[in-house]
């Protein structure tokens, strides 16, 4: 199936690994030209340069924190010198830390904001003029799937991420005319090297095995396992591409059935 994404140029944030990484590689793939960036140097530049291996297509790699506003503003203005346009965005971010409420202060809510809506605010900002002057633009937010059903012990992250939603609703409906499409992915418990970690210290807490602090974690996923990133990537692929043509303002988890409500 060809998904009408050859010579796109595609921003992918926070993608020198896991699902950033994965989404790039599948953009690339489909022979979209992508903006790599992530705040770690090293890992950056080895991400770009197994992109451009393996799919042979222009790979520009920008070490950026999108916390940052002038990160942001650096990144798109590297893309736009080295290929004259943005077509797509896939904006992505870490997490806050987890904590109940009166954990935090008002500097923690500021960085929670900072970090999961207002770099959104910010990257969109960034692009949207861009994507108006072509009238085609495609814009993918990573989430979790916290934005749709809140965690315990994770309140920042629940409360900026539902955020977005809110926030890409508006802009969907805001930005329709210029055929510019906006929509959220929302993984579930998903094996990247970071949630890997998380559960490898829970196994050597309570003592079991690697194996048998996963089948605790996946309890409540009716699929019984982590999510592989690049079945997070297929989804947004299919959304930045043609083939997506009357998909706005959704917000779509890929949970493997984790979700409990009817939409």
């Amino acid at each position: 199936m060809d998904l009408g994404l050859k010579g796109k140029v595609a921003v992918v944030t926070a993608s020198s690994k896991g699902i950033g990484k994965a989404a790039a590689f599948s953009l690339a793939q489909e022979g979209a030209n992508v903006v790599l960036c992530a705040r770690g140097k090293k890992t950056l530049e080895a991400a770009a340069e197994e992109i451009r291996e393996k799919t042979g297509v222009k790979v520009l790699a920008v070490q950026a924190d999108v916390s940052k506003p002038m990160d942001i503003k650096n990144l798109v203005n590297q893309a736009i010198k080295e290929f004259e346009t943005i077509d797509i965005l896939v904006s992505n971010a870490g997490g806050p830390p987890p904590g109940e409420f009166m954990d935090f202060t008002d500097e923690d809510w500021n960085y929670a904001l900072n970090l999961n809506f207002l770099s959104v605010i910010r990257l969109i900002r960034e692009v949207i003029p861009y994507m108006k002057e072509k009238r085609w633009g495609r814009i993918i937010n990573i989430l979790s799937v916290a934005a749709k059903q809140p965690f315990d012990n994770l309140v920042l992250s629940n409360a900026a991420r539902a955020g977005v939603i809110g926030l890409t609703k508006t802009l969907s409906k805001e930005f329709a005319k210029f055929n510019i499409l906006i929509n959220n992915v929302c993984p579930g418990l998903t094996a990247t090297d970071r949630l890997k970690e998380v559960i490898k210290a829970k196994a050597d807490k309570d003592g079991v095995s690697y194996e048998e602090e996963e089948k605790k974690f996946v309890a409540d996923v009716p699929l019984k396992r982590l999510a592989k990133p690049e079945e997070i990537a297929n989804l947004i692929v299919f959304l930045a591409s043609e083939k997506a043509s009357f998909i706005t303002g959704a917000t779509i988890q890929v949970d493997g059935g984790f979700i409990k409500g009817n939409y």
